[in-house]
């Protein structure tokens, strides 16, 4: 029988590398029924709304989604769907591997440690307002909650333990934001204690970013909240190439959607020129959430091997020598 998901294709390029990565996913073999749903700016077109009901009713019945990027306007205009989505369904853990690729210059090698991102509260909640008539002032409000803190680091520990990693990192700002940074710390060295075979240590922020460029080696799963993960993530897919080879879950109790994490870039919309890597790669974690392990593996494995021959991949991986979206999906798609 085969699954039921919903498919998200996204606007800018978001059409493009969904359409390629539809075409590995069947490659595989993995019969899926895709349920395609409009969301972001052709929503709007539509529908003049960024996230219909009909999207949040799809996840809701299928419990499985695969999105391509949404387009997000700066200072204005409607909020996230992508936070949207995340609140709407509790997935408050956002996994984001970083890992290396033989073939793409960057300046180490065989870095493979994963963020684990707290995906619903701090400052991302969206409790914000203008605090006089003249607008000349803003808050920002970030709410940390024990029940928040305790499931995302209880999650990052047991995804350690799942994948034998050897050690978890705490990220924070307890010296400075005592009560949201502490609290979260403080949970964090409790549930280490249940964890004995796993080293636990913890960094604050800016020494984190400063230790992850000088020696990316030392960490394994890092584990933050939701401000600090969003900037630690980008961070460490700059470390192995780029937002281009970066895929993304974020995972609840009921619903996991699966993304590229990049924009929708709609400079190059139409071009036919985006690297569907990331959104493959995102499509290969989806296979293994619904437990189709070995698919999953094939796809990575492919990939992989695209990126270090070299030979039929998009421009911003080779720019002497490149193909389209589509051709270079044909090459993951004749390698599996």
């Amino acid at each position: 029988m085969p699954y039921t998901i919903t498919l998200i294709p996204g606007d800018g390029i978001g059409e493009e590398i969904s359409s390629a990565a539809k075409r590995v996913i069947e490659a595989t073999g993995v019969k899926i029924e895709w349920d395609i749903q409009e969301a972001g700016l052709n929503a709007i077109e539509k529908y003049k709304d960024p996230l219909p009901q009909s999207v949040i009713d799809s996840i809701a019945r299928t419990k499985v989604a695969l999105k391509g990027p949404l387009t997000t306007p700066i200072g204005t205009g409607f909020r996230s769907v992508n936070v949207a989505l995340r609140k709407e369904f509790e997935l408050y853990s956002n996994l984001r591997p970083a890992k290396s690729f033989r073939g793409i210059k960057s300046r180490y090698e065989n870095i493979d440690m994963v963020i684990v991102r707290e995906n619903t509260e701090e400052f991302y909640s969206g409790i914000e307002h203008y605090v006089d008539a003249k607008r000349s002032a803003a808050e920002t409000i970030g709410i940390v909650t024990r029940t928040g803190s305790e499931r995302i680091l209880r999650f990052a520990f047991e995804y350690a333990r799942k994948y034998r990693r050897r050690k978890v990192t705490v990220v924070h700002k307890a010296n400075i934001l005592k009560y949201t940074s502490g609290l979260f710390l403080d949970i964090g060295r409790t549930i280490s204690k249940d964890y004995p075979e796993i080293e636990m240590n913890d960094k604050i922020i800016d020494n984190m970013a400063m230790q992850m460029v000088i020696n990316p080696h030392q960490f394994d799963v890092v584990v933050t909240t939701n401000l600090f993960g969003d900037i630690l993530s980008d961070l460490a897919s700059g470390l192995v190439g780029g937002l281009g080879v970066a895929p993304g879950a974020n995972l609840g109790y009921d619903a996991a959607i699966f993304e590229a994490v990049h924009g929708s870039a709609p400079d190059i919309a139409g071009k036919k020129i985006a690297n569907p890597s990331a959104i493959i790669l995102a499509s290969a974690m989806m296979l293994e959430h619904i437990g189709e392990k070995e698919a999953a593996r094939r796809i990575e494995n492919s990939v992989a091997k695209v990126i270090e021959v070299g030979a039929k991949v998009t421009k911003d991986l080779n720019a002497e020598h490149f193909v389209t979206t589509d051709e270079m999906a044909d090459a993951i798609i004749e390698n599996l």
